[in-house]
């Protein structure tokens, strides 16, 4: 401020706010970011716009999560409030969305379609969960990204079982569990053998269920993971 850098400034508060998002202190979280923003546009920064929009919308996403954490419900069963600020992460990954389409930003693409897919799970459409998850998947596979492509998979597991189509949600499992061993990541390897487990269950395939209930039971002991 006192050499005059906008953009300098814009980008310090954009920090600002992501810190006090990690913080826990949302509200001011947002103010920060909101600054971002505002110097962004004023100076025609397109780039820090789509991240200030990006990073408000992961302020919401934050304090959503967070609101949420107190009221264990099924995604879709949530306080007003709760719902307020999804809504409102979704509309700024939105408008961030639809920035970063603009600038031609394919890897930011990604990171919006994945939020979305998120935001939209939490609030309970799992429909357009699964869109934007898709969309989120395709990119991953465009950049070589396995760890996002394992996350997008899970996560199309995760909306495809409240909508009651437990074969689907199991194959989204599988590819889950095959990328988890490439990727040697054996806490995600156990997290697909419980939703592979939970999800035969489901598909009264007791057999596999127990088969997938061991596995994880058995990385968790070799982790020492309570």
């Amino acid at each position: 401020r006192t050499i005059g850098d906008r953009i300098g400034e814009a980008k310090a508060s954009g920090n600002l706010g992501n810190t006090l998002k990690i913080l826990g202190q949302f509200d001011e979280a947002v103010v920060c970011c909101q600054r971002h923003l505002d110097i962004s546009r004023e100076q025609g920064d397109k780039v820090g716009e789509a991240r200030a929009l990006y990073n408000i919308g992961n302020v919401y996403h934050a304090k959503g999560k967070h609101l949420s954490w107190n009221t264990a419900q099924d995604p879709g069963c949530l306080p007003q409030e709760v719902k307020d600020t999804l809504q409102k992460a979704s509309e700024y990954y939105e408008r961030n969305l639809s920035l970063v389409k603009e600038l031609g930003d394919r890897a930011a693409q990604g990171r919006a379609y994945g939020n979305l897919g998120n935001t939209q799970y939490l609030l309970g459409n799992f429909s357009e969960a699964i869109a934007f998850h898709k969309e989120r998947l395709a990119i991953a596979k465009e950049f070589g990204d396995k760890a996002a492509e394992r996350r997008a998979y899970s996560n199309l597991g995760n909306a495809h079982i409240f909508l009651g189509r437990f074969d689907i949600s199991a194959e989204y499992y599988k590819k889950t569990l095959q990328l988890s061993r490439q990727l040697r990541d054996q806490a995600v390897e156990a997290q697909a053998c419980y939703s592979l487990g939970n999800t035969c269950t489901l598909l009264q395939d007791y057999e596999k269920a127990i088969e997938y209930h061991l596995r994880h039971l058995v990385i968790a002991q070799e982790l020492g993971d309570r």
